[in-house]
């Protein structure tokens, strides 16, 4: 080993690689298949890994596999809320909510809830009290359809067994096999739909933010009473949906700008 890669430099390279490996793979891996794809011995790798789940950033999961851990989800966040995309964020989030004169914002999943992170309220008197900081379900939200839609096929059928996917509405799937078949028809469409699943009379609707690489960073939503528009009404909006989620996704995807531009 020579003094140069035994410098702090490549050891925090190298957990930068692991980092980033873990926070972008479709499908979680095991350390040795970690060591094989970043090139990095087993000894290295095994220590890094473990100075990274002792300080909380990455986890083992049951079924030996490396997965983010509480604090690289607060890092993620950290970077997709920090001030320096939140003016921009919230211009077109504004600009949607007056094209659609609807209530619509920003949902980030955080475990087994999505995170209402940023929200537009409509100018009607008649609206639902999910505001900003909201934590709402996967199972019958049209966000956490949309985001259990983009996980891997097995990943999610774990994820679903494990759901209790209670019934919070007159409508809300509480069969496995139904709400696998919703998502199918989701991901299909990259478009997730609430028909007054979480609440008797709301519907939603949600289309996907993603990286540069095409995935899954968070779902862009509207959602309105029944007694004001219908699903198809809303639905009407979807390219309006694509187009600001389109515009936030390029503005996470940015390179970083100078303080003075």
């Amino acid at each position: 080993m020579t003094s140069q890669r035994a410098g702090r430099g490549p050891s925090v390279t190298r957990v930068m690689e692991i980092v980033e490996a873990v926070s972008s793979l479709e499908q979680p891996m095991s350390p040795a298949d970690l060591s094989f794809h970043l090139g990095i011995p087993k000894a290295s790798l095994h220590r890094l890994i473990q100075q990274l789940e002792d300080d909380g950033y990455i986890q083992i999961n049951m079924r030996g596999k490396v997965v983010p851990a509480r604090r690289m989800y607060k890092v993620a966040l950290g970077v997709l809320y920090s001030s320096r995309f939140q003016i921009q964020r919230q211009a077109i989030l504004q600009r949607l909510g007056r094209q659609l004169d609807e209530a619509c914002g920003i949902a980030i999943p955080d475990g087994t809830e999505m995170v209402y992170y940023d929200r537009v309220e409509s100018s009607w008197p008649l609206q639902f009290n999910l505001k900003a900081g909201s934590r709402v379900p996967l199972w019958c939200t049209s966000s956490g359809k949309l985001y259990l839609s983009f996980l891997p096929k097995n990943m999610r059928h774990r994820v679903i067994n494990n759901l209790p996917l209670d019934k919070l509405s007159r409508s809300t799937l509480t069969d496995p096999d139904s709400l696998e078949e919703s998502l199918i028809l989701t991901r299909a469409n990259e478009m997730g739909i609430d028909n007054e699943e979480y609440i008797d009379g709301m519907v939603g609707c949600s289309v996907p933010i993603k990286n540069e690489d095409g995935q899954f960073i968070a779902s862009l939503y509207t959602h309105v009473p029944v007694v004001r528009k219908s699903l198809e009404e809303l639905k009407a909006y979807e390219p309006l949906l694509r187009q600001a989620a389109a515009e936030i996704s390029d503005l996470l995807n940015s390179p970083v700008m100078d303080s003075g531009e």
